[in-house]
């Protein structure tokens, strides 16, 4: 299935049916008087945050949304029928924007989560309601009230508790592939991956969390470069960030602060999130290798940096007791000193 983070739709809600002009004509009544009736109301519109959904690609297909007209009064006081409702199904994380793609509309954050975006024309009234002492064969009736249309904008954010982060080929997908059960795209060459990868964490009874895995920023991407900053919206909802730096390529210092710069420009407040900084594909790297980029990252960052790989799973398991711990709110990330030694992770049985 293809993945589909935002698109634009045209909706509008159905007008009211017209309602009757018609009086009672039988046999042996002269005075029958008005009978008309009432027309129904039109259909409304309203979205719906739905399980089991990751993306947008049905409304690619089908970008009008248009509810029916309700039935028009008939003779007899018979009133129509109120028009059926339209139910747009969406997935749960789904931000809903005006046509300025500024004003937010709804948020459906939640399974079940339910929102009417146009309202139906009401029906109007048939001329029985007209009649009184001194108009007793009223000869109008109303029409139903105009239904509400507008362009919306929808917009996807996945819902995620950890955010993986790191510049192209940074070992992001690899990661993802030793951690969970998905299977992402992963080859040696840059932007391998091209959208946003969900992996279910399973660390034990009552121990799972949901990791995205987010194609790789470059710098320039607040300004458009690369796939720019489009996909970091997937990791707002996020509880925790996972920084990964690939300890193999020549400035492994450089390629942290360039995403740091990066998110701060796209969302200072996401830049401020919690932050568990790795560094991977230490299975290429001797000891001292190793010993001398935890030293010199640990000062750029401020924080200990944890030693990963996602090839052989080294340190992978006990970092994501960490990620666990702060996503279940049981354990903080802390900024360290020069001399900081390094914390103990997150194990299930710390209390």
């Amino acid at each position: 299935m293809k993945f589909l983070d935002q698109c634009k739709i045209f909706i509008r809600s159905g007008n009211g049916g017209a309602g009757s002009v018609s009086f009672r004509r039988e046999k042996f009544i002269p005075n029958g008087g008005p009978d008309g009736g009432d027309g129904g109301k039109g259909g409304d519109v309203w979205i719906e945050a739905v399980e089991g959904l990751n993306t947008l690609i049905d409304y690619r297909y089908q970008q009008h949304f248009k509810a029916k007209t309700g039935t028009h009064g008939m003779g007899r006081q018979m009133h129509g029928a109120n028009a059926e409702d339209i139910i747009m199904k969406v997935p749960v994380g789904t931000q809903v924007f005006e046509e300025d793609q500024e004003t937010l509309i709804v948020d459906l954050d939640t399974a079940g989560q339910k929102y009417m975006l146009a309202k139906g024309g009401n029906g109007g009234w048939g001329n029985t309601r007209f009649k009184g002492p001194v108009n007793q064969a009223p000869t109008f009736a109303l029409p139903g009230q105009d239904g509400e249309e507008r362009w919306i904008w929808l917009r996807l954010k996945l819902i995620a508790d950890a955010g993986l982060l790191g510049l192209p080929n940074a070992g992001k997908s690899t990661f993802v592939a030793a951690s969970s059960a998905a299977k992402p795209k992963i080859a040696d060459y840059p932007f391998t991956t091209l959208t946003p990868n969900l992996g279910v964490v399973d660390l034990g009874p009552e121990q799972r969390f949901v990791i995205a895995d987010i194609p790789g920023l470059i710098e320039g991407a607040s300004d458009g470069a690369g796939l720019g900053t489009r996909f970091l919206g997937h990791v707002e909802r996020t509880k925790v960030l996972i920084h990964l730096v690939d300890g193999t390529q020549e400035d492994p210092i450089g390629a942290y602060k360039i995403i740091r710069k990066e998110l701060k420009k796209y969302d200072p407040e996401l830049a401020e999130r919690p932050e568990i900084l790795a560094i991977n594909k230490v299975d290429a790297m001797d000891a001292d290798a190793r010993k001398e980029l935890a030293k010199a990252l640990k000062k750029a960052a401020k924080k200990t940096p944890y030693l990963i790989s996602g090839v052989t799973g080294e340190g992978v398991r006990e970092l994501l007791f960490v990620a666990f711990g702060i996503i279940s709110g049981k354990s903080t990330v802390t900024e360290d000193s020069d001399d900081t030694p390094e914390a103990a992770p997150y194990t299930p049985w710390d209390n």
